[in-house]
C-alpha cells in the first residue's frame, strides 16, 4: 500500500475510533452523544437552502472510514457529519428510535427491520468492501489459498492447526507451521458478520445447518472483538490468529490475508478490481437491497459486502428532523452518490472500497429525489 494511501486510511480509521470512543463513554445502548447532537440539530436547524448544519449517523464499522473522510471534506462546506461506528445492528436500532439521522448498515433491510421503523425508510447502496480472511502467521505471506469448506471448518474449530492436511493440500510447496489456530470473530451485531456467514452458508452446507447466517450468530469457537477494529487488534496481537476483517482495516494493520476460492473455481485476492467485479450481474430489486456476496462473476472476490446508508423517506415527519437538518442530510447524500464516489477505488488518494457502478449510483439519485420533509420537497 502506498504511503499516501496508507495515511488516508489511517486518518479515516483514527477519526472513526475517536468518535467511537466518545460514544462508548456512555453506558446506554450505542451513541448517546450522537443522539443528543441529533436532537439539537433537529430543534435548531438551519437554512434549508444552504444544506449546512449537523447530521448524525451510527452503524457499520466497515463503512466508517468512508463516512469519516466524507465528513472531513464537507466540513469546509458548512456541513458537520458525525458518525459512530457501533455496528450495523446498533445503527439500525438507533434509526428505529430516531436518535440519529441516518444508519450505516451492510446487510439490506429485511421486512422485519422495516417494521421496527417509525415510517418508510430508503436504503441507498454506498459502496462495496472486501471482507478479508486475515491471518497472523510468521513466515507465511499473503495469498495462502483457502476455499469455503476449509475456512468454515477453521471457524467451526474442527481444523485446529495451520499444518492441517486440508490447508496443506490447497497450498503445495508452502511451509506451514504446526501453530495452533486462534479464531477471532465479531462480538457485536455486525454487517461484516452477516456478509461473512452468508458466504460460509452458501459454500458449506454444514455451516448453514449448524451455525447459519446473520448479524449475530452462535460462534462454535474463538474469541470476540468489537467492531472491525476490535477483531483487527486481536489478530494483530495473537500469533496464529485468523479473523475476518474489512480490507481498509487489514491494510492499515499490514495484515497478510488469503486468496479465496470463488464460485468460478479461481483463487482470488481482495483487490479493488476483484471487489468491483462483485457488482457485475447482480440483481437490483426495487428497494435497492442488493447483495454482492458470492458473486457469479468469474473475476470476483467472493466475500464482498455491500454497504448501505439508511434514512427515513420523510426525516422530518418520522425522524423528528427540522427542515434544515433534512436539507443537510440531502446534501450529504447528494455528495455520497456523486463526487464522494470519486474518493473510493485503487488510487493512492482513494479509500480501498469499490465505488458504485454508474447505473446503480443513478438509481440512488432517483430514489433520493423522493425524499421529502413533512411531505414537501427538500430544497
Amino acid at each position: 500500500m502506498k504511503p499516501r494511501r496508507m495515511a488516508i486510511v489511517a486518518t479515516a480509521l483514527a477519526s472513526a475510533l475517536a468518535v467511537a470512543a466518545c460514544g462508548s463513554s456512555n453506558s446506554s445502548s450505542t451513541s448517546s452523544s450522537a443522539g443528543a447532537a441529533s436532537s439539537t440539530s433537529s430543534s435548531s436547524g438551519s437554512s434549508s437552502s444552504s444544506g449546512s448544519g449537523t447530521i448524525n449517523g451510527a452503524g457499520s464499522t466497515l463503512a466508517a472510514p468512508i463516512y469519516q473522510q466524507w465528513g472531513s471534506t464537507l466540513k469546509g462546506q458548512g456541513l458537520t457529519v458525525n458518525f459512530n461506528p457501533v455496528g450495523s445492528g446498533a445503527g439500525q436500532t438507533e434509526l428505529a428510535s430516531a436518535t440519529v439521522d441516518f444508519a450505516g448498515s451492510d446487510p439490506s433491510l429485511k421486512p422485519s427491520d422495516k417494521a421496527k421503523m417509525k415510517g418508510p425508510v430508503l436504503q441507498f447502496p454506498v459502496a462495496a468492501g472486501a471482507i478479508t480472511v486475515s491471518y497472523n502467521l510468521s513466515g507465511v505471506k499473503s495469498g495462502l489459498k483457502l476455499d469455503g469448506p476449509t475456512v468454515a471448518q477453521i471457524f467451526q474449530g474442527t481444523i485446529k492447526t495451520w499444518n492441517n492436511s486440508a490447508i496443506k493440500s490447497l497450498n503445495p510447496g508452502v511451509s506451514l507451521p504446526s501453530t495452533n489456530i486462534t479464531v477471532v470473530h465479531r462480538s457485536d451485531s455486525s454487517g461484516t458478520t452477516q456478509g461473512f456467514t452468508t458466504w460460509l452458508s452458501d459454500v458449506y452446507p454444514a455451516w448453514k445447518s449448524s451455525v447459519g447466517e446473520g448479524k449475530d450468530v452462535n460462534w462454535p469457537t474463538g474469541t470476540g472483538g468489537k467492531g472491525n477494529s476490535g477483531v483487527a487488534a486481536v489478530v494483530k496481537q495473537t500469533p496464529g490468529a485468523i479473523g475476518y476483517v474489512e480490507q481498509a482495516y487489514a491494510l492499515e494493520n499490514g495484515f497478510t490475508y488469503a486468496a479465496i476460492k470463488n464460485s468460478a473455481g479461481s483463487y482470488v485476492l481482495p483487490s479493488i478490481p476483484n471487489t468491483s467485479a462483485a457488482f457485475l450481474g447482480i440483481t437490483v430489486p426495487p428497494d435497492l437491497g442488493i447483495s454482492t456476496i458470492n458473486s457469479s462473476s468469474p473475476g470476483a472476490y467472493p466475500i464482498v459486502s455491500q454497504t448501505f446508508l439508511d434514512a427515513y423517506k420523510d426525516p422530518c415527519k418520522d425522524g423528528g428532523a427540522s427542515s434544515g437538518t433534512a436539507a443537510a442530510l440531502k446534501k450529504f447524500l447528494t455528495y455520497a452518490f456523486g463526487a464522494g464516489q470519486q474518493t473510493l477505488g485503487a488510487g493512492s488518494n482513494q479509500l480501498p472500497y469499490a465505488p458504485l457502478p454508474s447505473a446503480l449510483a443513478d438509481k440512488d439519485n432517483t430514489q433520493l429525489a423522493t425524499m421529502v420533509c413533512n411531505g414537501a420537497a427538500i430544497s
